[in-house]
C-alpha cells in the first residue's frame, strides 16, 4: 500500500495554498514581461545590459584573485614517534598466529598429517589471538596532568 496521495497535483496545490496563507513568498517581486521586439531588432540578438551586473551567488561583486593564494602555506605534519619495541609475549603471540596459519594452509610443510595439523593450527591461532587481545591496554598511556591533549580516546 502506497502512502502517496491519489492526485499529486491537488496535493501540491494544497501545500502551496497553505504556504501562501502563512505569508511565504509575499515579498517576492513579480517578473515583468519583456517588451515586444522592435522591427529593427531580431529576437536572437540580446539586449545590452543596463546598469552594473548582479552580484555573484555569494553576494560578492568582485572575483577571487587566485594570485593571492600560494602553495607555500600548507600544513606539514610533525614526524611520527618511532614504533615501540615489541615485548617478548607479543612476539610469542605473533609467532603463534603465523604458525597457526601455516599449519592450516600447508600442513605438510612441518611433516604433520592434516588430521593433526588442523587442530594444532586452530589451537595456535586461538592462543595467539587470545594473548594479543588480553594484552590490549585498557587505559590511555598519557599522563592526566599532561597539558598537551592527545585528542579523543576511543
Amino acid at each position: 500500500m502506497s502512502d502517496r496521495p491519489e492526485d499529486v497535483d491537488a496535493a501540491f496545490a494544497e501545500i502551496v495554498a497553505d504556504l501562501r496563507r502563512e505569508g511565504v513568498g509575499v515579498d517576492v517581486p513579480k517578473d515583468e514581461p519583456s517588451p515586444a521586439p522592435r522591427e529593427a531588432e531580431t529576437p536572437t540578438t540580446p539586449a545590452a545590459p543596463t546598469g552594473p551586473p548582479p552580484p555573484g551567488w555569494r553576494g560578492h561583486e568582485t572575483e577571487w584573485d587566485w594570485a593571492l593564494s600560494t602553495d607555500d602555506e600548507h600544513y606539514v605534519p610533525p614526524e611520527p614517534p618511532p614504533l615501540p619495541r615489541l615485548r617478548p609475549l607479543t612476539v610469542v603471540a605473533l609467532a603463534l598466529l603465523v604458525v597457526g596459519v601455516v599449519l592450516l594452509v600447508v600442513p605438510g610443510i612441518m611433516g604433520l598429517d592434516a588430521r593433526i595439523a588442523t587442530p594444532v593450527g586452530l589451537a595456535a591461532l586461538t592462543c595467539g589471538g587470545g594473548m594479543l587481545l588480553l594484552r590490549v591496554r585498557k587505559t590511555p598511556r598519557t599522563d592526566p596532568d599532561d597539558p598537551h591533549d592527545n585528542g579523543a580516546q576511543v
